[in-house]
């Protein structure tokens, strides 16, 4: 899917894998459903819950011309037993 662009490796990410929660970096337009039934299909995992945010827009000037960086991140709760084997596990 092109609109999740790529897993989250943060402080704060490394330590909600403990409970079971990755975090991914999306598509400003996606939606939870969408996202949960990729999430679903491509890893065969079970989605308990799902939370997302937007970040703050970072300001890009070039040239004179100014636009906006918007980005959205989605943390992803999978049910026991289940995990994504890409990311760290404990």
């Amino acid at each position: 899917m092109d609109g999740i662009k790529d897993q989250v490796l943060t402080g704060k990410s490394i330590r909600l894998l403990r409970n079971n929660q990755y975090t991914f970096e999306v598509d400003t337009e996606l939606t939870k459903p969408k996202v949960k039934d990729w999430i679903e299909r491509f890893f065969r995992v079970k989605v308990k819950g799902m939370n997302s945010y937007r970040l703050p827009n970072k300001k890009k000037k070039k040239k004179s011309l100014e636009s906006f960086d918007s980005r959205k991140r989605m943390i992803i709760t999978l049910q026991e037993n289940y995990s994504i084997p890409f990311f760290l596990d404990d």
